[in-house]
């Protein structure tokens, strides 16, 4: 933990980076690393009626300050949902200017090249392909996954749990999926602890480590 100072976290959409690794993020802000997240579609085209199309940006928001990531780290796309594929150019040409600024980023949360949604595969391939040279971990979003390599568990407290639920209790306007209540976090975290000998984990593929 103490080698990663500099962490910046890929969400697909808003959410799927505290989904994924909420309670990592949690942790890496506690013991002091700087957090970046950056988000690439706000899903307009899939928010319930009576929310306000760009509710997703206030949501995802008022979600990672619960974590503890500043505002300003906050990096908001607004690239077309399921249709990410078709921006790969420039959501890599994105990435590969972000590291040009923050070039000493020491760890790159994304999904797994094994996730089947076709905006999630993308942001996999390109964070890979932009931050080759980092340590990469992808992160956990089972319903999506049809095989997770469980490589590295990282051990949370109750209270980094509970910092991941409050954080999704902020996407009132995805209320309505179940993969957002606090039972199901709480269960795959305690699960996930099980297999690691903890009460609590997140457990993440490991695409690449670097040591320096």
């Amino acid at each position: 933990m103490s080698n990663f100072k500099k962490v910046l976290v890929l969400a697909p959409h808003t959410d799927d980076g505290e989904l994924g690794a909420g309670g990592f993020i949690s942790k890496l802000i506690e013991d002091g690393a700087e957090v970046y997240y950056m988000a690439f579609s706000t899903a307009e085209e899939s928010v319930p009626e009576g929310f306000p199309k760009d509710i997703l940006k206030t949501e995802v928001r008022a979600a990672t300050k619960v974590l503890g990531v500043k505002d300003e780290n906050v990096i908001i796309f607004n690239y077309q949902v399921r249709k990410l594929n078709y921006a790969r150019q420039e959501i890599l040409e994105e990435l590969i200017r972000f590291k040009r600024v923050h070039n000493d980023i020491d760890l790159v949360l994304l999904p797994s090249i094994n996730d089947i949604h076709q905006d999630h595969s993308t942001i996999a391939n390109e964070g890979i392909r932009a931050f080759k040279t980092k340590s990469i971990f992808s992160y956990e979003l089972i319903w999506n996954n049809l095989s997770f390599n469980t490589q590295s568990y990282i051990s949370l407290e109750e209270k980094h749990i509970n910092k991941k639920i409050d954080a999704l209790k902020e996407y009132k306007s995805q209320g309505f999926r179940d993969y957002l209540s606090a039972d199901f976090i709480r269960s795959l975290a305690v699960a996930r602890g099980v297999q690691f000998g903890v009460k609590y984990a997140e457990t993440f593929e490991v695409v690449r480590l670097s040591i320096k």
